[in-house]
């Protein structure tokens, strides 16, 4: 159980050193279950289970789940498994899964989004590019100032408005406009109830 050291790298201020040991001896099947999370940095090996929100404005990396019943606000949250939000995700510079990002709000990130799957109840707002490996679903509209990948389908409540390139390996389906500053590629094809620009 190297929990402990990495427990004390990260109260010395040395995160780096704790991710370092994350990444090399991997994840464990160790359960915390926390009221509230509230830190400048948090590492965790295993699933992290919050009851309500988590505010972590520096570096939260989890080995496997996180879960969290209310919002989660951080500046670079980093999960090798799920994250499940029952509010809004807000990250400063990176949002990145292992396996699906669910939230049952909004997903705002100033920096990047990379994961396997995305599900939003509401918007989507990326400054940075978006990287999904299999299929985005979000409830209402898209905003991506980057470029936004996925592997399979996206689908959007709202209208999508990409400026950097959008390529979609199966379908886009929009009940609004779509607008892009690049390239739109669908493997599939493109259902949209509103212009295409």
């Amino acid at each position: 159980d190297y929990q402990a050291a990495m427990d004390t790298q990260v109260a010395a201020g040395r995160v780096d050193d704790a991710r370092w040991l994350l990444e090399n001896f991997g994840s464990t099947n160790t359960v915390l279950e926390l009221d509230h999370l509230e830190a400048d940095n948090f590492v965790f090996a295993g699933t992290l289970i919050v009851h309500g929100d988590v505010r972590v404005p520096g570096q939260l990396l989890v080995g496997r789940s996180l879960q969290a019943g209310a919002g989660i606000r951080a500046g670079k949250l980093e999960v090798g498994e799920d994250i499940q939000s029952g509010g809004a995700i807000f990250c400063d510079e990176l949002l990145q899964a292992g396996g699906a990002i669910k939230s049952a709000w909004s997903v705002e990130v100033l920096g990047h989004v990379r994961a396997d799957e995305l599900r939003t109840g509401w918007e989507l707002r990326c400054s940075g590019d978006v990287d999904i490996k299999s299929s985005a679903q979000i409830d209402r509209e898209v905003d991506v100032q980057g470029a936004m990948r996925c592997g399979k389908g996206l689908r959007a409540g709202g209208a999508i408005a990409v400026q950097g390139l959008l390529d979609v390996g199966h379908g886009i389906a929009c009940n609004d406009h779509i607008e892009c500053g690049n390239h739109i590629q669908a493997g599939w094809g493109i259902k949209t109830l509103g212009d295409l620009r």
